[in-house]
């Protein structure tokens, strides 16, 4: 095995979205068997897609790579192939990660990797269909106690080995402990993509951030937003905030912001974070700061502030207005792996330990997905065709590699594909919202 004594780790880190990257490679560095998080070599690599991030992305998200660069599904496991790597971390949606489960374990190698996967944030929907896609990696990672119960009954309900679930926390909490200053008066809500959906929805949470803010002229109130416009992330945001808070009757008052940038950083000048049930909410608790989640558009399940229930956090805008802070329930916050009382510090031993000792053995088992072709035929060749795989893993007719491109050609090709990139941005989050009111009318 690989350790701090001898060559780093070789990890790889395949992401779909500037906020799994974020949680792979920083979930790499976590749980790499060895002394320091430095002592690894991280390659990167960005799976070609609609929510692919763009460099600004990367850039905010604040998280590097020894070497970085955009590929297909075919180009990663070509690369697994050629290029000897300790430890996969497959960063991705549930269905990309079974293509690549099947992809690593079609390439037959000598020595595979260990492969480990998890979850970017709060699980609160397809908990089933999202695990079985995850299932067959060496190790998945659940962010709490809560979830590792979760994901174990699923696993042990269909007949699956569960041993792969290993309990650790979400990787980017952190931090210093909230402290009140004299000076300082800030709310910030953060936003969510694609929580809520609807147009009437978004434009009553802003209406009443903004009515917030007018109650309170002294308060500084800002509206923290994941992307711009054009831009996706993990979700797709048809209705961006920046675009509704133009159209707000009135206008915005003096002491309203929309702000972008890393989340720590905001969470440094925050007072009371609100949310519906962004996984921010759960950083906020971890540095101790007043936080509330939404009931004003009800307890949903859609909403995912159902996951909140027991935690002593949900309350309403009027709560709010009045100058209510909730008070999170401890019982709560230790099941959800916030780990406020300092525990986080040892919360990705039990995966760092469980790694090297995948590493320290001789042979790995070869790779062995819940979902086959004798098990879901009329599911799973659907899934791995849409990454260009065949029902055995292998790439399908057409998706062989090409010679790289070099000199004008690369040029001309990386203008052509950013080129439709945009296009197919513009499709997603232009077009097809319009075409879809149209279809309801």
């Amino acid at each position: 095995m690989p350790s701090s004594t001898s060559k780093a780790v070789r990890v790889a880190v395949l992401a779909d979205s500037d906020t799994r990257w974020k949680w792979g490679a920083l979930t790499a560095r976590r749980i790499a068997p060895v002394d320091a998080p430095d002592s690894i070599e991280l390659s990167g690599f960005l799976l070609r897609g609609r929510a692919t991030p763009t460099a600004r992305q990367l850039a905010e998200v604040g998280v590097g790579a020894d070497d970085l660069r955009e590929v297909t599904g075919n180009e990663f496991l070509r690369a697994m192939k050629d290029e000897p790597y300790d430890v996969i971390v497959l960063a991705l949606v549930g269905g990309a990660v079974q293509a690549m489960l099947h992809g690593l374990a079609a390439l037959a190698l000598p020595r595979r990797p260990v492969v480990v996967t998890g979850y970017v944030g709060v699980v609160y929907e397809k908990l089933a269909d999202g695990l079985l896609l995850r299932h067959g990696a060496d190790v998945v990672l659940a962010n709490s106690r809560h979830d590792a119960d979760r994901f174990r009954e699923v696993y042990e309900g269909v007949g699956a080995d569960a041993s792969s679930v290993t309990e650790a926390a979400l990787p980017f909490l952190g931090g210093a402990p909230y402290e009140a200053a004299d000076d300082r008066d800030t709310v910030v809500f953060a936003a969510q993509p694609s929580v809520p959906e609807s147009r009437a929805d978004r434009t009553y949470l802003l209406r009443r951030l903004v009515e917030h803010a007018r109650l309170h002229p002294h308060r500084e109130v800002l509206l923290k937003l994941r992307s711009r416009p054009g831009e996706h992330t993990t979700h797709l945001e048809e209705l961006p905030y920046q675009k509704l808070a133009d159209k707000l009757p009135g206008g915005l008052p003096p002491n309203f912001k929309l702000v972008y940038g890393h989340m720590g950083g905001v969470l440094d000048r925050t007072d009371l974070l609100v949310t519906v049930s962004s996984t921010a909410a759960l950083e906020s608790l971890h540095r101790r700061i007043p936080t509330a989640v939404l009931s004003d558009l009800g307890v949903r399940e859609t909403l995912g502030n159902h996951h909140f229930i027991g935690s002593g956090l949900l309350t309403s805008w009027d709560s709010l207005d009045g100058g209510h802070r909730p008070a999170p329930d401890a019982d709560w916050l230790a099941r959800q792996g916030v780990a406020a009382d300092g525990a986080y510090e040892t919360a990705f031993d039990a995966a760092r330990k469980r790694v090297a000792e995948l590493l320290e053995q001789p042979e790995l088992a070869p790779i062995a997905p819940y979902y086959t072709p004798a098990t879901a035929p009329g599911y799973l060749p659907r899934i791995l065709a849409r990454h260009h795989l065949a029902p055995d893993g292998t790439a399908l007719p057409g998706a062989a590699p090409k010679a790289e491109a070099t000199g004008i050609r690369r040029v001309v090709r990386d203008a052509v594909r950013n080129a439709a990139r945009g296009a197919y941005r513009h499709g997603v989050q232009r077009v097809a919202p319009v075409i879809r009111r149209m279809g309801e009318l």
